[in-house]
């Protein structure tokens, strides 16, 4: 069957996008363009059906590993469906969960949605209307879903806090459960993948007026690169803003309460001291 031999299910902005592009550099490995399908989350892209899932991975040689990277699998309540549309289809996959300090996370998710435009620059508020900048860091409440149908040994714990400390080990560690015969090799030429900071803030008709192939030439035929430069740096946020300490406390609370629940399908995972440096006795 043409389909993924294991998924990197989540969780936004926690370094899977580093994840996949250091596992597609080994050799035996195929990973999915584009890098998230979100398949079994969206329903659009559900409804295009399971052949168009399948063309996904026919150019993987014989006998590859296939996977996919797909955040939006663990990003209740905003895409319920997904576990029980992957289970019908693939009743035993190899599911990795990637995980950072929740609290620096919603902060990043804060910046990706800044520079969509989706949200202001007043964090307080936008934490009080914008449920997913809190709810994508609830692990425990993301991933119950999946230990509860596909049990704990499907799923493997990660974190960008171990990948960062020790990325050789660590990759080898994912690489030993998936189930690659190799010994993989961590690519330090590959620059971290979709930093938060260096997003640019987007407008109406922004794929138009700058992304364009047009565009891009007129640019730079007749924008200096200097002032291209300027413009470039003041559509991103700069320096990282800081919670309130209000909120920031807040946050914390709502995560020490979801680590106990994490804590319950990983006990003594070393993330559960490496991202919640908050909750220390």
């Amino acid at each position: 069957m043409a389909l993924a031999d294991f998924i990197i299910i989540g969780a936004m902005k926690c370094g899977t996008s580093t994840l996949q592009v250091q596992l597609a550099a080994q050799p035996g490995i195929f990973m999915t363009t584009p890098k998230e399908p979100n398949f079994f989350s969206d329903d659009p892209v559900f409804a295009r059906g399971r052949d168009w899932y399948e063309a996904l991975y026919a150019d993987a040689a014989p006998g590859d590993l296939k996977g996919e990277a797909s955040t939006h699998y663990t990003k209740l309540p905003t895409w319920p469906e997904t576990v029980p549309r992957l289970s019908a289809m693939i009743p035993a996959p190899k599911l990795i969960y990637m995980i950072r300090n929740p609290v620096t996370r919603a902060v990043s998710h804060f910046i990706h949605e800044w520079s969509t435009g989706v949200l202001q620059g007043d964090m307080t508020e936008a934490f009080a209307q914008h449920e997913p900048l809190t709810a994508y860091g609830r692990y425990g409440m993301q991933i119950a879903p999946f230990a509860e149908t596909f049990g704990r040994d499907a799923l493997m714990l990660t974190s960008l806090e171990q990948l960062t400390a020790d990325p050789d080990a660590e990759l080898a560690r994912i690489a030993d459960f998936i189930g690659f015969d190799g010994t993989p090799v961590w690519q330090p030429d590959q620059a971290q993948q979709n930093v938060s900071a260096a997003r640019i803030r987007r407008f109406p008709l922004h794929g138009l007026l700058v992304d364009s192939a047009p565009a891009i030439f007129l640019r730079r035929r007749l924008i200096p690169q200097s002032l291209r430069d300027r413009i470039r740096q003041a559509r991103t946020i700069g320096k990282r803003p800081e919670l309130p300490d209000a909120l920031c406390l807040k946050l914390e609370g709502i995560y020490k309460e979801d680590r106990a629940a994490l804590a319950q399908v990983f006990p003594d995972h070393p993330a559960l001291d490496l991202c919640y440096p908050f909750a220390a006795p």
